[in-house]
């Protein structure tokens, strides 16, 4: 299931929302371009992903199978219809 940008800065914390993004970055490490993250990168990556989670470019998936939340390409989910 995906949760609305909208929705999402509304039921979490900004501690919350920060600590998502954080987890999305260090998954990135090794691809895209982040090969180490340090606290100046990723306090510029912020507001980075946040514009793209506004943009639909990547978007917040809630497993329920796995009870679990995480950031998401767009492009990487199935299609649906």
């Amino acid at each position: 299931m995906l949760i609305p940008y909208h929705d999402l800065k509304s039921a979490l914390s900004p501690e919350a929302f920060a600590n998502l993004i954080k987890e999305y970055l260090l998954q990135q490490i090794g691809d895209q371009g982040f090969d180490q993250l340090d606290g100046d990168s990723v306090d510029q990556a912020l507001p980075r992903i946040e514009a793209a989670l506004k943009r639909g470019e990547l978007v917040v998936e809630f497993s329920e199978e796995e009870e679990s939340v995480a950031i998401r390409t767009a492009e990487s989910l199935p299609m649906r219809g």
